[in-house]
């Protein structure tokens, strides 16, 4: 079952592919000509996606197509809190939950971004002590991204502070593996939170990663 998903997906490799060959050649060519034919392949690749998807062109033209320079992936960061043999999780807008964390701003390191998302999202305020996991989100998180990005995975000792009301996030708990509710599963997944309980109990921990 989940080979044929990962072969019903191949499409979403090629496009991909074809954005970022199309991303490099706008980037470092000059010729008016092959720019030309880059920003065709770029619109084949949104082509693909939006048939595929059935997102409006315009809409994945502006997920998929609106970086410029040389196509990197991006990167995320989660927060691993225990207290009690639990697990803290934030509650979402729409109700379902996640480890605490988001994208990593400019300036931020992988510490200072983890520490800064866990104080917006559930008020804490943490010190971030070790990297848990480092993984490919696609290998591991569902619905697949048009994009690729890291997830990072980090151990966090609380400082003091208290879940408080903010945009993003509407409550936090703490969770044993046997209680969880209902996950975010394009950001958190039980195997992934499983991960972070095995990290924090083994006493030499290997840190994996894609």
């Amino acid at each position: 079952m989940e080979k044929r998903q990962e072969e019903s997906l191949v499409w979403l490799d090629w496009a991909k592919e074809l954005q970022f060959i199309a991303q490099a050649g706008l980037t470092y060519s000059k010729d008016p000509f092959d720019l030309e034919r880059f920003q065709r392949i770029r619109e084949i690749s949104a082509e693909i996606v939006s048939r595929q998807t059935g997102l409006s062109f315009e809409r994945v033209t502006d997920l998929f197509c609106g970086e410029t320079g040389f196509q990197t992936p991006k990167l995320d960061t989660r927060a691993a809190i225990f207290q009690d043999g639990k697990i803290l999780l934030v509650e979402e807008r729409d109700g379902t939950w996640s480890l605490p964390g988001g994208w990593v701003d400019v300036n931020q390191t992988v510490k200072t971004n983890t520490e800064k998302e866990v104080l917006e999202e559930a008020g804490l305020e943490v010190e971030a002590v070790r990297l848990l996991a480092l993984q490919d989100r696609n290998l591991h998180n569902r619905p697949p991204y048009a994009y690729n990005v890291y997830k990072a995975f980090v151990l966090c000792e609380i400082k003091g502070g208290s879940f408080r009301p903010n945009i993003e996030t509407q409550g936090s708990a703490y969770f044993a593996l046997d209680e969880l509710p209902p996950l975010s599963e394009d950001k958190v997944t039980r195997e992934q939170i499983v991960l972070c309980f095995e990290a924090v109990q083994a006493d030499d921990w290997v840190v994996p990663f894609d």
